[in-house]
């Protein structure tokens, strides 16, 4: 493993959605500044396509987005976007891919993401989930809050399909 040189103690703000999440997340990107001194990850909870937020985001931001790739620095004051059909997670300041581990049905890459960063990141966690299906990262917003991270949801009326569920518990995150 190479040594790292970068201290890994800022925020990462994952940021997780599926249906409708694109206006949610071009709305975002354009209130924030380009030194943010946060690393955004979008993940994107889709089920077969690939992605193209990489080609799409740079038009509502200043800083860099980048489609990731194994072994990755994760740095501030960029944002990253999620490959489809892989789980992300993060270790030792690098984004790590692993095959999907649920190729049928909806996929959980939100709860995967949000775990990894639980466990393996130094800096505060900040996860938002926007529009979209299911309960995926829903199950993983306690694991943010008992590491002293911060969550935020979508309003229901602003997003596009409101339908981000916890199936456990029956309830809506928004």
């Amino acid at each position: 493993m190479k040594p790292k040189t970068m201290i890994n103690d800022f925020p990462v703000v994952c940021v997780g959605g599926s249906a409708g999440g694109l206006d949610a997340y071009t709305r975002l990107l354009r209130h924030l500044p380009a030194d943010l001194g946060a690393a955004v990850v979008i993940v994107n909870h889709l089920r077969t396509v690939a992605t193209r937020l990489h080609e799409i985001l740079p038009r509502y931001t200043e800083m860099p987005v980048e489609l990731i790739t194994e072994g990755l620095d994760i740095r501030p004051n960029h944002v990253f976007i999620i490959p489809a059909q892989r789980d992300l997670h993060v270790f030792g300041g690098e984004f790590r891919l692993k095959p999907i581990s649920k190729p049928r049905g909806w996929p959980d890459v939100i709860t995967v993401f949000l775990r990894s960063l639980t466990r393996h990141w130094h800096g505060k966690i900040i996860a938002v989930i926007v529009s979209g299906y299911d309960g995926d990262g829903a199950a993983a917003l306690c694991g943010i809050r008992d590491v002293g991270g911060v969550t935020i949801a979508q309003k229901l009326d602003t997003a596009g399909q409101p339908d981000m569920r916890c199936k456990r518990h029956s309830q809506r995150v928004y």
